[in-house]
């Protein structure tokens, strides 16, 4: 039954009430500020650390976990939980090393960073990258897989669902940083019980059709009867190899993945840059303790799919013209679950894509605004017209990501892999500029320059083979991070050793690094259950 009941409106209604109440109350509390570019964008000061936590994690969260991260649990198994294990151990290293700088240097927004550290071109160059990529991949893909998700299980137009979806994200962008840190909160309870609750359902149906019964159960079932689901490293003969190569995810691309998404991503790092140094790092950990919980609620889902779907049941309503579709797994299962927890899981599937829309068309606001718009077309304008600009950006982004969503091939790729893809045109030369401008400072313009653009162009011949020297549409597209990688850090070696030194290092020294016990314990727990996590599974 594809329709909601009315029980199920009513839990969806009550959300959608919490949410939109409580940021409006936020919103009026302090509505003097929001004239403010700090605060709007930033919430500079206002933000605690279990907000900053959770409002990292419902900006990340969305869509492309839910619908593709739960397909490619159906078809791949847990080893696409790296991409969240992974990043609870990279959340760690951003708080101890990148928040301390940027915060010293008073950076507020990526392209600044650039602007300060390098010049004003390679900052601008950057920031019309970041504005394509949120704009034609995270937005698109946010949107397309969304209303995918929430019309398969409603039953409501795709296109109203998409617009629908888009409005209620504005309603919560327009009210600054401050309404969506805070609304996020409310968003990622709604996420975690109600992901928790499908993934309940899920696995006890499995243990129904094994004829048993009991959650322990179904997970042996799961293991037992497809085992190759739960391995974390796979080896060259997997069919998979050339999305997760091997050990790859442990000591390659997968790390340049997660630290410049975690790292130098605005609508990531945004979250952190209005606290100090110690609520920043405590919001990290407590999102970093947040990613373990991922898997559980968006992988295992997939695989109890699988598990079921091997079974014989919705063998019709996982194909499409004859083909198994992985990115149905999810949808499918909400449509098995019982009236009110139906409603309580898709409340959870959207507060999931709204936040994440929410936060990403803040971040597209706040770099067109401050890097762009003030710099070079209104250098002269108010804090609240800059605030105002900011809101007319927010509507005229989502728009355009309605409009070219059904053109960019989200639905061929598989969602969760056309993002990581995209992104990874882009995500090499951008960290080896980040990274060689953190720690060196004879690095100049001229190499973040070839880092960014050339890595970019290398990146595009890479991934559609136009380069001698190897068939590059069979190297892994994590190993061919890694290469361009290489290279864009050789690049840069390069061109500041022959260039002038422009001698324009940030403030960095090393009792910058230093953590309080808290942290410092906090991450050692991670680690451990990291290691453990992968010591079981691997």
């Amino acid at each position: 039954m594809k329709q909601l009941q009315f029980l199920d409106y009513v839990i969806f209604f009550i959300y959608f009430i919490i949410v939109s109440a409580y940021g409006y109350w936020i919103y009026n509390r302090k509505k003097s500020e929001a004239a403010s570019t700090k605060d709007f964008f930033l919430a500079e000061g206002s933000l605690t650390w279990w907000a900053i936590g959770a409002s990292l994690i419902a900006s990340n969260i969305s869509a492309e976990q839910f619908i593709g991260m739960s397909g490619n649990g159906f078809s791949m198994g847990l080893a696409i939980s790296s991409y969240e294990w992974m990043a609870a151990a990279t959340l760690v290293i951003v708080a101890l090393f990148f928040m301390p700088i940027y915060l010293k240097n008073n950076i507020f927004t990526m392209p600044q960073f650039l602007s300060q550290r390098y010049n004003p071109t390679v900052s601008l160059i950057m920031a019309v990258f970041w504005l394509g990529l949120y704009i034609l991949v995270n937005l698109t893909s946010i949107l397309y897989l969304g209303a995918l998700a929430v019309s398969g299980i409603s039953g409501l137009d795709f296109d109203l669902c998409m617009w629908g979806l888009a409005i209620f994200s504005i309603v919560i962008t327009i009210g600054g940083m401050k309404v969506i840190g805070f609304t996020d909160v409310i968003q990622v309870f709604f996420l975690i019980i109600g992901g928790l609750a499908t993934s309940y359902i899920a696995i006890n149906l499995v243990s129904d059709n094994f004829d048993t019964s009991g959650l322990m159960n179904g997970l042996k079932m799961m293991k037992e009867n497809h085992s190759d689901h739960f391995h974390m490293i796979f080896k060259k003969d997997s069919t998979h190899y050339m999305e997760l190569p091997g050990l790859t995810v442990l000591l390659g691309g997968m790390w340049i993945v997660n630290l410049n998404y975690w790292g130098c991503n605005q609508y990531i790092t945004q979250r952190a840059l209005g606290a100090d140094l110690k609520t920043a790092r405590n919001g990290l950990l407590f999102a970093a303790f947040l990613k373990l919980l991922m898997p559980v609620i968006v992988v295992l889902p997939g695989i109890a799919a699988y598990t079921l779907y091997n079974q014989g049941l919705f063998q019709q309503e996982m194909t499409e013209n004859g083909v198994i579709v992985a990115d149905k797994a999810y949808p499918v299962l909400l449509n098995l679950l019982p009236a009110g927890l139906k409603g309580l899981s898709f409340a959870a599937l959207t507060a999931a894509i709204v936040a994440s829309l929410a936060g990403k068309a803040n971040s597209i606001s706040t770099i067109f605004t401050l890097d762009i718009f003030k710099v070079y077309i209104g250098k002269n304008k108010t804090e609240a017209q800059l605030v105002t600009i900011g809101r007319i950006v927010i509507v005229i982004s989502m728009i355009l990501a309605i409009v070219v969503s059904p053109y960019m091939g989200i639905d061929k790729a598989g969602g969760f892999q056309f993002i990581q893809q995209m992104t990874g045109l882009l995500s090499p030369g951008i960290f080896a500029s980040f990274i060689m401008g953190f720690f060196w400072k004879r690095s100049n313009s001229a190499g973040a320059l070839f880092a960014i653009v050339g890595g970019f162009l290398i990146a595009l011949s890479m991934h559609n083979n136009w380069l001698p020297f190897a068939d590059w549409s069979q190297v892994p597209f994590l190993d061919r991070m890694g290469w361009v990688f290489v290279i864009c850090v050789a690049g840069m070696f390069i061109l500041s050793y022959v260039l002038p030194d422009e001698k324009k290092g940030l403030t960095v020294d090393a009792s910058m690094f230093r953590a309080h016990k808290g942290f410092v314990w906090g991450s050692v727990v991670i680690f451990i259950m990291l290691i453990l996590l992968y010591v079981y599974f691997w």
